[in-house]
């Protein structure tokens, strides 16, 4: 069984709202075991939302289109799916009144173009709607089949997980499972990850099950992603697990998280496994380190606080840097022994450097200076140079200096 996705909507073309729905729908196509080989994005226009339904039904035996079937007169899902099918519009009545009574409900005005959304194409099956106003459908087209849902994302979660799957997985008569998981790495370049798997990537290619794909994700380091196919949810997981283990023994602590891990996250938990508490005391980075630190759940049993000490004086006055160039270890080591003291945390981070666009302190552009204060009066400091402009090397500067106190924290015994 193949499904393929159209997202409907001018404003998805011009960038004004991101298209996250057609990578949930395949994410749960995956999930199911349904291959999708294609997803596309089309403006509001009768001719082409009929032409991009054509093409994603040509090579496959479903297509899920998301979005076009509001009220407006810019909502042409159904017309396109009943000139697909070369049947007439109907009004369906159970529908209409489900959407009075919703109306009625919340005290509303219902304005007469809201019956739109009660024209059904003939033959078509509703899925009604439990959650706003717009039905879903599904819509026999020979020996194929298409399912429109609304656009609103809750709304398409609800009806995709009540109706279109279950009606998938009964159509295809498949018992198979599609699993991934998601190795999320820093240090390597993906040329330099690519060239140290190439003995599991040849291996893959030969067995195509599992498949390796790498994801490159900027600040966010280099993600490897394995997807096996298996009969059952246990049966894709130990697959998975097999080949995870192959490309830890090549990469090594470079993987430093699996799927929805990030660096702060990881160094988070290495933190509170330790019982320590945690500060930080950040220059070029502005209060970057501290905004995705908190925004880990459960932070707040760990984390003390963070010191946007970005003035040369702040540095001086409330960190107790001493007087001179502040960008330097020297400079960062005193400014995480002061964020340890003015905190009273166990352990912190200090980050100072040049984010551009001109030299200080006689260093260039992209330097960054990390500094590292234990519980047991120990420090650790290094330099690192980042590339790229002046935001992308704040970004960057994250996660090196994340990656860094990962690192002294996992050479550290419990």
């Amino acid at each position: 069984m193949k499904c393929n996705v159209v997202a409907v909507g001018t404003e998805l073309l011009l960038g004004q709202i991101v298209d996250t729905n057609s990578s949930y729908i395949g994410e749960q196509l995956a999930a199911t075991g349904i291959a999708s080989h294609l997803q596309l994005k089309v403006g509001d226009n009768l001719e082409r939302v009929v032409a991009a339904i054509t093409l994603a039904l040509q090579d496959a035996d479903a297509v899920i289109i998301c979005g076009g079937l509001g009220p407006t007169h810019d909502d042409l899902t159904r017309d396109a799916l009943a000139q697909i099918m070369n049947v007439p519009l109907e009004h369906n009545e159970e529908v209409a009144e489900v959407i009075r009574e919703l109306f009625a409900k919340r005290n509303r005005v219902m304005a007469a173009n809201n019956m739109r959304q009660a024209q059904v194409p003939a033959g078509a099956t509703v899925i009604p709607q439990t959650r706003g106003t717009a039905p879903g459908l599904i819509c026999p087209v020979g020996n194929k089949v298409m399912y429109a849902v609304p656009g609103v994302p809750h709304e398409m979660y609800d009806m995709l997980a009540r109706a279109v799957l279950p009606d998938l997985l009964q159509r295809s008569g498949e018992a198979a499972v599609i699993a991934s998981r998601v190795l999320r790495t820093w240090g390597d370049s993906e040329s330099g990850l690519n060239e140290k798997l190439d003995p599991i990537i040849e291996e893959l290619e030969e067995l195509q099950n599992p498949t390796l794909a790498f994801l490159a994700s900027g600040w966010e380091g280099i993600k490897v992603r394995l997807t096996a196919k298996a009969p059952t949810q246990q049966e894709a997981h130990a697959l998975l697990a097999t080949w995870e283990q192959r490309v830890r023994d090549i990469v090594g602590t470079n993987v430093f998280g699996v799927d929805t891990d990030t660096m702060e996250s990881v160094v988070l938990d290495l933190i509170a496994q330790r019982g320590w508490s945690f500060a930080v005391a950040e220059s070029v980075t502005g209060g970057l380190v501290g905004g995705r630190i908190t925004a880990v759940p459960g932070v707040s049993k760990t984390f003390r606080g963070g010191i946007i000490s970005y003035a040369s004086d702040v540095k001086y006055e409330l960190l107790d840097v001493d007087l001179g160039p502040v960008v330097s270890e020297k400079a960062a080591i005193q400014m995480a022994i002061g964020a340890q003291e003015v905190l009273n945390a166990d352990v912190a981070l200090a980050l100072t450097g040049v984010a551009g666009p001109d030299e200080q302190d006689g260093q260039p552009v992209g330097t960054l200076c990390i500094g590292v204060a234990f519980p047991d009066g120990s420090t650790a400091s290094t330099t690192a140079m980042l590339p790229g402009q002046r935001d992308q090397m704040r970004q960057m500067s994250v996660i090196t200096a994340l990656s860094f106190l990962r690192g002294l924290l996992l050479n550290r015994p419990l």
